[in-house]
């Protein structure tokens, strides 16, 4: 049975069917921006999806067609815009379970930078994204700069930044942003191919893997990768996997 945790038009809301927990940004008549009052609801939505050991997997999205979110609300920036944001972003990133952005619409400032702390990004063609740091005066945080340059490079995270430019869905493809884009009416069913996808592997191996991963994209020394390799060599996860394949 599905747990949901809904709000019309308010607070991000949770809900989690079988094996899929998802987060929705629930503002579309504000393009779901993301308010500081919503950061601690948000922080125990991650606690909570990671003690539901059922979930294999974590969507964000948002609601309605025009936007996924536009990130911190803009009026809020000059009090309230403190390291908690920062942090909330760093713990998407660090999530122990596979995440997928399932990019509803566009994304401004920093949803942006929460759709590169997801796994994977599936947009819809008709989309755009821009990131208007500069053109308030602000220098972005250290670990947004980080996660753009590490997914679509020096050249395109300075393009970005430093101009502000506009990128339309295509675009966001091709340098890397996206993982993937389909059209509209695809989005869910592209979703649930992924979710599935997901499913079929050992889910210690995917959460081992992942942390791994993630430490050398930043450059960390991840020296528990030598063990995760070992033990699960002497598992009996692959051991059973491997007698379930095909003999030819």
């Amino acid at each position: 049975m599905a747990k949901k945790k809904r709000a019309a038009d308010g607070p991000p809301s949770l809900s989690v069917a079988e094996a899929v927990a998802t987060i929705r940004f629930e503002r579309p008549a504000e393009h779901n921006r993301i308010d500081p009052d919503d950061i601690p609801v948000l922080r125990r939505y991650l606690e909570e999806v990671n003690a539901m050991h059922q979930v294999r997997v974590l969507v964000f999205t948002g609601t309605g067609t025009k936007t996924f979110s536009s990130g911190f609300t803009v009026g809020a920036i000059l009090e309230r815009l403190d390291r908690s944001f920062e942090d909330l972003l760093d713990a998407i990133e660090g999530f122990a379970l596979p995440t997928i952005c399932a990019l509803n619409g566009s994304a401004y400032g920093g949803a942006t930078d929460l759709a590169l702390c997801c796994d994977f990004r599936i947009g819809v063609r008709g989309t755009a994204m821009f990131m208007p740091a500069a053109r308030f005066g602000l220098h972005y945080h250290p670990g947004g700069l980080r996660r753009f340059v590490a997914a679509v490079g020096l050249a395109q995270a300075k393009r970005i930044f430093l101009t502000g430019q506009t990128l339309r869905a295509e675009e966001m493809l091709r340098i890397g942003f996206l993982t993937d884009l389909v059209p509209r009416s695809a989005l869910r069913t592209r979703v649930a191919q992924y979710v599935a996808a997901i499913a079929q592997c050992a889910p210690g191996v995917v959460k081992s893997m992942k942390r791994q991963l993630n430490a050398i994209a930043t450059g960390e020394a991840e020296g528990s990768s030598r063990e995760a390799y070992a033990a699960s060599l002497a598992s009996e996860e692959l051991r059973r996997r491997l007698a379930a394949l095909p003999k030819h």
